[in-house]
């Protein structure tokens, strides 16, 4: 069975929450106070895991609390409306017992109520159907099934049959079936059936971590009284896991056995955290059964205590499990309700409250990975943030908007409540906050770049690149391997940081800048950094032969003079030529520079040059590049660049 959307009204901070869509993972993303954890509770309250009620003084809006029995006269006040749709297994259990048109619909909905316990049902169920399908089961003559052919259900049947003054065995078998059903109703009987198909929910928030240390003898009272708090019964998860008991803790005649089992479940989780989790692999759960001292502050001072500690191998250290990293004990414990839940309960709906909060980034990156990877396979999963790394970037679609509307009109504010869209559109800028941030990161890390990236100077240098290994390739010449990725990275001075930002996702990095006199010192701080491996970082001098150059110096003077000229369409008053270039500018080496120098004197008629025009003129123009002497040469230098920078590759 799956949950497949929900509305909510009148629970706390919600009035009317509007329906929302639920998918296998659903992400409500909010500002703090928004209302995000009220729609959990309303859900967990539906069939929760654990100990829950909806309470009318804790949980009905508190404005209107004092008019409750006049706004619901029966006692009864709605909270949540969900509609489910059926598996087959579940359409199957009902069809083997009434057959394949016992339900109209593939659709239900359940509904919960302060002020009552159990659950209202709404199933298209076609009693009749049910009916003839039992009649024709028991395999009745004309004559029994002409008794009950103005019978509609099953208690208008059981009228019919009552009113035999003489039954056949078959009718007094349908008898005897139907009067077992719950108020005489089929659609009741397929209710208590589906009732057990029902996921549970199980709710846990950032706040519930287990406890380091256990005594035995006070957690046995509290189990006594009910009193158990979470952190400890986060403890009591996983020692059923591990397949003990506080009993058994208690009487710890075999200490052996019960240490190994203890650390054998310790291990099992502890591995599969770090299977996600990349902060630090050094450090590992330890489980130390023992008796109290006196000394030791009450209740740990007398009978079998349980410590948890966590070693650091890099420092070769343990200390108490709750002086550790908060995030990390948190993640230990979900995993530890997760593993015994999956070990007792099965099906089941995961109601995550501001999951890995205290983690950094990267953690909750680790976090969300594994709730993709290991609970979405069994399990909806719903879970509230405003941490962009808890945003399913890949599944914008699953993302739900919770905002507390407050609408202002004069000098009155009409307060609407919690509400929950899929629309980011009129959504406050704080709300969006998360998307902004979990987009903007998912574009920075995948909208340039690849696996193999190749950062240049800037969109021009991409163009040139791009022309030249086309031309190359006509020619059956080397041309830029297609598995590089180019990137304009602003110039040399910007590569350091690019190279740090992204150098941690694996990618494989190389640099083709510009070079002039002013950047050596740059040039040869990022080679003493190391940040780039050897060989991977190129200049355009190392292909021109000159001091200094930028990627137009691969062109032979006069063919980028006639580039040029065709790219602006100078008429010949107006032309370039390289008498001209060299006259305007003699006391440097980059032909760039010379040209924006003769710009600077054209008439007011010409274009101002930009580097960017030339490049994409010459893209749209690829019958520019005919065979020439001085085309040969250039073919030559671009060539001879891509040649270095495939070798990176392989």
């Amino acid at each position: 069975m799956k949950l497949i959307n929900a509305h909510i009204t009148n629970f706390r901070s919600i009035e009317d929450s509007n329906e929302f869509e639920i998918d296998n993972l659903t992400c409500l993303v909010g500002k703090n106070e928004a209302g995000k954890t009220a729609i959990l509770q309303a859900l967990y309250g539906i069939k929760p895991i654990g100990i829950f009620e909806y309470e009318k003084i804790r949980d009905y809006p508190r404005r209107y609390l004092s008019r409750f029995d006049e706004r619901h006269a029966d006692g009864l006040s709605k909270v949540i409306v969900t509609h489910w749709s059926l598996s087959l297994s579940d359409q199957k259990i009902i069809s083997d017992i009434y057959g394949l048109s016992a339900l109209k619909s593939n659709e239900i909905s359940i509904c919960s109520y302060i002020g009552n316990d159990s659950l209202s049902w709404d199933i298209s169920c076609d009693e009749r159907a049910c009916l003839d399908h039992l009649i024709h089961k028991l395999d009745f003559d004309e004559i029994e099934k002409n008794i009950l052919k103005n019978a509609n259900n099953a208690e208008e049947a059981i009228e019919v049959l009552n009113e035999c003054s003489q039954r056949s065995e078959k009718l007094e078998s349908l008898l005897i079936e139907l009067n077992q059903l719950k108020n005489y109703s089929f659609h009741t009987h397929i209710t208590s059936i589906l009732y057990n198909e029902v996921p549970n929910f199980f709710y846990t928030s950032h706040f519930d971590r287990m406890s380091g240390e256990i005594s035995i003898i006070k957690i046995q009272a509290d189990i006594l009284q009910k009193a158990v708090s979470a952190s400890d019964q986060i403890f009591l998860d996983f020692l059923e896991y591990a397949g003990t008991s506080i009993d058994e803790l208690r009487g710890a005649v075999r200490y052996e056995e019960l240490k190994a089992k203890c650390e054998g479940a310790s291990n099992e989780i502890t591995d599969e955290i770090f299977q996600f989790w990349s902060q630090n692999e050094a450090l590992r759960v330890l489980i130390d059964i023992g008796e109290g001292k006196t000394e030791d502050k009450a209740p740990f001072n007398i009978g079998t205590i349980v410590k948890i500690r966590i070693e650091n191998t890099n420092h070769r250290v343990t200390v108490p499990l709750s002086e550790r990293s908060a995030g990390f004990v948190w993640f230990f414990s979900f995993l530890s309700q997760f593993k015994q839940l999956k070990k007792t309960t099965g099906n089941a709906i995961i109601l995550l409250d501001e999951p890995g909060l205290t983690l950094h980034g990267k953690a909750q990156s680790d976090l969300l990975h594994y709730i993709e990877e290991r609970l979405l396979p069994e399990h909806q999963v719903i879970y509230t943030t405003h941490s962009p790394f808890m945003i399913p970037a890949e599944s914008m679609a699953n993302v739900r908007i919770v905002e507390d509307i407050i609408k202002h009109e004069g000098r009155k504010s009409i307060v609407k409540g919690t509400k929950v869209s899929s629309d980011v559109l009129g959504v406050d800028k704080e709300t969006l906050f998360p998307l902004q941030g979990a987009l903007g990161y998912e574009i920075t890390q995948s909208l340039f770049i690849g696996k193999n990236t190749l950062l240049v100077e800037g969109p021009s240098d991409i163009l040139y690149l791009q022309a030249f290994s086309i031309a190359l390739k006509n020619r059956k010449r080397e041309g830029l391997d297609v598995r590089w990725t180019m990137c304009p990275s602003g110039g040399i001075d910007k590569i350091l940081p690019f190279a740090s930002l992204f150098g941690a996702n694996n990618l494989n990095i190389a640099v083709l800048c510009d070079l002039a006199n002013g950047d050596k010192a740059k040039l040869e701080k990022l080679r003493k950094s190391q940040i780039l491996k050897a060989g991977q970082l190129y200049t355009a001098v190392d292909f021109t032969g000159k001091s200094e150059s930028d990627i137009e110096d691969f062109f032979h003077p006069e063919l980028f003079v006639k580039l040029l000229n065709s790219a602006y369409n100078l008429s010949k008053k107006n032309s370039i030529s390289v008498v001209k270039l060299n006259a305007a500018l003699p006391n440097t080496e980059r032909i760039i520079k010379k040209v924006e120098a003769v710009f600077r004197v054209m008439p007011q008629e010409v274009p101002e040059f930009d580097h960017f025009h030339p490049s994409d003129w010459l893209i749209r123009n690829s019958t520019f590049l005919l065979d020439s002497p001085e085309l040969d040469e250039t073919l030559g230098r671009f060539e001879e660049a891509f040649k270095m920078l495939n070798k990176v590759l392989q």
